[in-house]
């Protein structure tokens, strides 16, 4: 579950770097977008992962 975290982290990251750093008005807006969905997804597995009593295989 952690792997998936950190894994939305860096498409968070990434998507947040190209959306504010100056892409056209479009890209701007749906990597904004993205990065949004990106970080809330990676809360909510950062969330279970503390929370989770015993590890899934």
């Amino acid at each position: 579950m952690l792997k998936w975290a950190l894994i939305f982290l860096v498409i968070s990251l990434i998507t947040g770097f190209l959306g504010f750093s100056g892409v056209s008005a479009a890209a701007a807006t749906i990597s904004r977008v993205l990065f949004a969905i990106a970080l809330i997804i990676f809360l909510i597995f950062v969330a279970l992962a503390f929370f989770a009593t015993s590890a899934v295989v």
